[in-house]
């Protein structure tokens, strides 16, 4: 028994020390790396500057009543179309005291020189029937009462404005009736039957009634920054991403590039403008915010490599070309020397060096021993 136990503990002894031997030796062993390898392609290269901004409509009108008073109806609300004329809302006038006492006034004394005009031509068409007076003094008696009925007239208009804000003879041009001004979508109408309003002046903006835009016209409003402003030009052509809008892009055209920066929190920028193509189906609400890609250089058909695999040495450029079968046990490569054009962020241009045969070391993959 005790022979047994001997010659297990010698066994036990000598495969320890055996794999004790076996790990040292291992962890000598040099390690191989193992590196991806990227073929070149052709491929089409763009490079961007980003502006970040909003879609606006380019044409949006604040209706205001050139009346005041209080709001009597209204007949539009946001999101309805309306057509240039059409009646938005009625301003019921609240007429002022002072202005009402004096149109009655008004027609009263004219009323009252009416009356005389008449009673005056009739006895001068009497007496011009006599013989008795000229033919001078029959028209001037005649022409008298029809300045007294104008008059007449006119004052009761003016009470039926300071009363109403109308006249009947005008109703079609009166400025109760709040009409759009263009054709277009109604964004807001920030006022409630009820609601006071004054009317547009010299002195007062006026109270908005509302605010009617044309959303088939829409422009990108941004900004950019002023390390790329130097590259942009007016007809470049822009992408844009908006971000309530999944999976959707837009064509847009720069047409504007402000000659004046404006500065936010220390940093300069340049607002920009570009027309916005909207396709059939797609509707952009005022407002969106979007991301503008501007293209200021592009490259079709030309050879590239994703930048990670290209090093850089001072002015010049390198990759690493497989030399070699792809499966071989040991991975060897050539060092060369490339010219690289334009990058993109992630790919960049080889314009010469390699061609679309060679293989380039990528990435890391794994190590082995």
């Amino acid at each position: 028994m005790k022979k047994m136990l001997k010659i297990l503990a010698g066994v036990l002894f000598a495969a320890l020390l055996l794999s004790t031997f076996w790990f040292l030796w291992r962890k000598t062993q040099p390690q191989k790396t193992v590196y991806a390898i990227v073929e070149p392609k052709l491929d089409t290269l763009k490079q961007f500057v980003v502006a970040t901004g909003k879609v606006q409509p380019r044409d949006e009108v604040l209706i205001k009543p050139q009346i005041s008073g209080i709001i009597s109806d209204v007949y539009k609300e946001a999101g309805q179309s309306v057509r240039k004329g059409e009646v938005i809302a009625t301003v019921k006038v609240v007429p002022e005291m002072g202005q009402l006492s004096s149109a009655e006034s008004r027609v009263t004394v004219a009323k009252l020189s009416l009356a005389q005009t008449r009673r005056e031509a009739q006895r001068t068409e009497a007496l011009h029937a006599d013989g008795v007076v000229s033919d001078e003094e029959y028209e001037q008696a005649l022409t008298a009462r029809d300045k007294a009925e104008e008059e007449l007239q006119n004052a009761e208009e003016s009470l039926e404005i300071v009363q109403k804000g109308i006249t009947s003879r005008y109703k079609e041009l009166s400025n109760t009736q709040i009409r759009s001004t263009i054709d277009g979508m109604i964004l807001d109408v920030p006022i409630k039957v009820g609601n006071s309003v004054i009317q547009a002046n010299t002195f007062n903006d006026g109270t908005t009634i509302a605010s009617v835009a044309d959303m088939t016209n829409m422009q990108f409003q941004g900004n950019i920054d002023e390390t790329d402003v130097g590259k942009l030009r007016e007809g470049m052509p822009v992408r844009l991403t908006i971000g309530a809008l999944q999976n959707v892009a837009l064509d847009a055209t720069l047409e504007y590039v402000s000659p004046k920066a404006a500065e936010d929190n220390g940093v300069i920028l340049f607002e920009v403008k570009a027309a916005v193509a909207i396709p059939d189906g797609v509707f952009v609400r005022a407002g969106y915010s979007a991301n503008a890609n501007v293209v200021i250089e592009s490259r079709e058909g030309v050879v590239t490599l994703p930048e990670s695999t290209v090093e850089f040495e001072g002015d010049k450029t390198f990759v690493y070309v497989l030399d070699g079968p792809a499966d071989a046990d040991e991975q060897r490569f050539e060092k060369r020397e490339v010219k690289i054009g334009l990058s993109d962020g992630l790919n960049i241009e080889i314009t010469e060096g390699v061609t679309t045969d060679d293989r380039i070391r990528g990435a890391k993959e794994e190590q082995k021993k």
